[in-house]
């Protein structure tokens, strides 16, 4: 076996950090500056675009052909859409969630003076004035607003803060803990796949592992808006990896145990060859696993593609239940992603021809098109069936 063993402690302690470093899409300067000291704790050199995604790259036997694994760092949120004359604020959300997990949600809202508390409230918030109105109420963004802890009775008061429109919303995580080694918390999606991607490179560190090729370890700061890994990738990387969460519910194969490999999402099939090896990794590995597939879903993956990058693309998830609300997940999840991570970093590289960006036909890949073979046949007997059945 190749894989490598995972600091659980650690894991554990950089997920609960980074849970409590608010980080909405728009507003992830702090948690970027969080994951480079990480980084370079581990003896990495750190690149950073203009907006803040992250680049570190752990030297390999050779550039050329290189690996990406990538997680987002910027979460759900909400942004103040309009002042209103009850002191209350109007908001919109960031990224794509119901404003049913808003309803009741502790949150802080940033300004050019500095933050401050809030909740977001239905319209109708107490039973007391409404009564059975409360439970009438619909649900949507233009029937919740947030209430300021501060002294916010009418519009001049909120401008006298200095709130103004536009100003970004994080939301509290909430997060738990528990000894069963379940974590309850908002935010979960995504800030569990940075904290796998950092256990995995502090095994790899520690072990001094070798690899074939260089291991490019990328964090995007707006996925959640569909950016994602748009601007991050260098014609160097042949193959990347989105971490991320798999939803576990009714009608999907995910589960909060093991590895949840995606088999394709709304934008299309990933890689064949690539969630093969992956597969493949897993089962000399030990580590357990189960494919699924995301009809409401897109990754780093996506926009990476979108944006025009030729590189093998794959996503391996955490189980997460109630994905976008309050989330809960499974510490042997992220552990056994973090163990997959390793496995592959260290293996060989199968397709040389990935070494250069395009080259003739040797080399290319092929897919299986051969008939199956079977043991039925055009003249077979209902008592042969029988005992087909039961021998199985």
């Amino acid at each position: 076996m190749t894989r490598l063993a995972i600091d659980h402690e650690y894991l554990l302690a950089v997920l609960d950090k980074l849970l409590r470093i608010p980080s909405p899409t728009g507003y992830t300067d702090p948690v970027v500056r969080y994951v480079v000291s990480e980084l370079e704790k581990h003896g990495l050199k750190v690149e950073l675009t203009r907006r803040g995604a992250i680049r570190a790259i752990r030297k390999g036997k050779r550039a050329e052909g290189a690996r990406a694994i990538v997680s987002h760092v910027d979460t759900l949120g909400a942004q103040v859409k309009q002042i209103k004359d009850n002191g209350r604020l109007a908001v919109v959300p960031i990224g794509h969630w119901s404003a049913r997990f808003a309803e009741g949600a502790r949150a802080t809202v940033f300004t050019d003076s500095g933050s401050y508390r809030g909740s977001i409230l239905p319209l109708k918030a107490s039973g007391h004035t409404y009564n059975e109105e409360v439970d009438k109420a619909p649900v949507g963004w233009e029937f919740v607003e947030m209430r300021i802890d501060a002294l916010a009775r009418n519009k001049e008061d909120i401008e006298r803060l200095h709130i103004e429109i536009g100003d970004i919303i994080a939301i509290d995580p909430l997060p738990e803990f528990l000894d069963n080694g379940f974590i309850v918390s908002r935010h979960l999606d995504n800030k569990a796949g940075v904290a796998v991607m950092l256990a995995a490179l502090k095994a790899l560190e520690d072990d001094q592992a070798e690899t074939p090729v260089d291991i490019h370890f990328l964090f995007t700061i707006a996925e959640e808006v569909g950016v994602g890994a748009a601007s991050i990738l260098t014609h160097d990387v042949a193959s990347m990896i989105a971490v991320d969460n798999g939803t576990t519910a009714p009608g999907q194969n995910s589960d909060e145990f093991g590895v949840t490999i995606a088999m394709a999402d709304q934008t299309g099939p990933f890689d064949f060859h690539l969630t093969k090896k992956l597969v493949a990794l897993c089962q000399e590995n030990e580590i357990r696993y189960q494919k699924d597939i995301f009809k409401y879903y897109r990754s780093d993956s996506a926009s990476a593609i979108e944006a025009g990058a030729d590189v093998r693309t794959a996503l391996i998830t955490f189980g997460v239940d109630a994905s976008h609300g309050y989330e809960r997940i499974h510490t042997h999840a992220l552990r056994s992603l973090a163990e997959l991570i390793t496995a592959y970093s260290v293996s060989p590289v199968m397709i040389k021809r990935d070494f250069k960006e395009t080259s003739g036909v040797k080399g290319f890949t092929r897919q299986p098109i051969a008939e199956a073979e079977q043991d039925l046949s055009p003249d077979v007997e209902a008592k042969e069936l029988e005992a087909k059945e039961l021998s199985d």
